[in-house]
């Protein structure tokens, strides 16, 4: 009984479609086959320059003087990895192919006429529409965001860097773990690496504390009973979230900068000496975290005032019938529901956080300068580091050994975390 079963499979195996035409689905095994034309031809000519190309990252420098135009390892990389993609993309319509003529063949066995070419089209659009529609924004997904990770993490094991290392003049090679080697143990490369990773941890913690519980304060004081004009206080305090970054991160800049900014000469007024706000490395830390909460305390508290209109207010007369004060109602009713809700956009402000780099870059461009430091500053944040060993030192396999171990940082503090939030817990038991 399971002839047509084994025919099809090892004829589809063979050659992609044959196992559909013996299945009687023509148009169907045609289409495979010349997918599979498509693949031989392609692969043909790419594969083994691919393998060869992930391999060596070419051979031959580029020698003007003897007109030798050489290769160039990061072009050879980047079309390896384009080719190896489609060499998998190829692999699974393979298996695709091979599963479909084995179930047809099986629905054969068991009385079942196979579906013609029209009825196979009717088949997808009525059941399979939603794998089938999101079939190309996969690939696209696999070609512009997979594939430039992976880049990433590749420059990360080799030499790419400036000035021994450029391409074409200079090749590129596979030095594997020595780029995290000289970043973690290097001295001059772990003290720039150690100090601007805890000053990272340190503002996102600040940051995301500052910002949460100052928009927590002012969401619950525009929403006591006996507040006036509501409306007007939530506009005016929602102001700084709706001005552009850019714009009020600039402004914000000009205001800090110099002993003859606006902010010094407000002071000044009230008889307080100067700060060098943006100039002295401490001072410097303090001033993007008070830009950061102008700027970010109006998001905490649209959220919020969001979530408090929802909170039943059976709880609070329920409350207020046990005799609960009003610290005891907040402790008790409001804190939880709010944190309850708020918890996985916690964690994410947090994540964010560590990259946020247009507060650090555009308000204090890293600076000021530390000495010691390499190609970073004493408010340098890993991402803004990473952006200025990329775009200003040329240094990209340095680069992408940081942007991996920022990833690693916040992959793994977010995935712990949202796995520990109640909301989280509780979707999973509805589901």
């Amino acid at each position: 009984m399971q002839r047509h079963r084994s025919k099809a499979t090892i004829l589809s195996i063979l050659s992609m479609g044959l196992g559909q035409i013996y299945n009687r689905q023509f148009i169907k095994g045609i289409l495979f086959l010349l997918v599979e034309a498509w693949a031989v031809f392609y692969f043909s000519n790419n594969l083994g320059r691919a393998l060869w190309g992930i391999v060596t990252l070419g051979e031959t420098p580029r020698n003007i003087s003897k007109k030798i135009e050489g290769d160039h390892s990061i072009f050879i990389l980047v079309q390896s990895l384009i080719t190896l993609l489609f060499l998998v993309l190829f692999i699974i319509v393979y298996i695709m192919n091979i599963r479909d003529a084995y179930k047809t063949a099986q629905n054969r066995e068991n009385g079942k006429k196979p579906n013609n070419f029209k009825q196979s089209v009717r088949y997808v659009m009525d059941y399979k529409f939603a794998q089938s529609f999101l079939a190309l924004p996969t690939i696209g997904i696999l070609f512009f965001t997979i594939m430039p990770i992976l880049f990433m993490i590749m420059l990360a094991f080799t030499n790419y860097s400036a000035p021994n290392h450029i391409p074409p003049a200079k090749l590129v090679d596979w030095v594997g773990f020595q780029t995290f080697k000289d970043l973690l143990s290097l001295k001059t490369w772990s003290h720039t690496f150690f100090g601007v990773l805890t000053w990272t941890i340190i503002w996102a913690v600040l940051s995301t504390l500052t910002t949460y519980l100052g928009g927590l304060l002012v969401a619950l004081l525009i929403n006591q009973q006996g507040i006036k004009f509501k409306g007007l206080w939530r506009t005016i305090l929602v102001i700084p979230y709706a001005i552009p970054q850019l714009i009020s991160l600039l402004v914000m800049r000009n205001m800090f900068n110099g002993q003859f900014g606006p902010i010094n000469q407000y002071l000044g007024y009230f008889g307080l000496g100067g700060l060098p706000w943006l100039t002295d490395p401490f001072w410097a830390k303090v001033t993007v975290i008070i830009v950061n909460m102008w700027v970010g305390i109006p998001v905490s508290m649209i959220l919020i005032m969001g979530i408090l209109t929802t909170i039943p207010k059976d709880m609070y007369e329920a409350a207020e019938i046990d005799g609960a004060s009003g610290y005891q109602k907040f402790k008790i009713v409001t804190l939880p529901m709010i944190l309850f809700s708020t918890a996985p956009t916690l964690i994410m402000q947090f994540a964010g956080n560590i990259n946020n780099f247009n507060a650090i870059y555009l308000l204090t461009n890293g600076n000021p300068v530390v000495g010691d430091y390499q190609y970073a500053g004493a408010t340098d944040l890993l991402v803004t580091w990473l952006y200025k060993l990329t775009l200003d030192q040329n240094k990209y396999n340095m680069a992408s050994a940081v942007g991996i171990i920022i990833f690693l940082i916040i992959a793994s503090f977010s995935i712990y975390n949202y796995r520990r939030t109640k909301s989280f817990k509780e979707e999973d038991m509805i589901q």
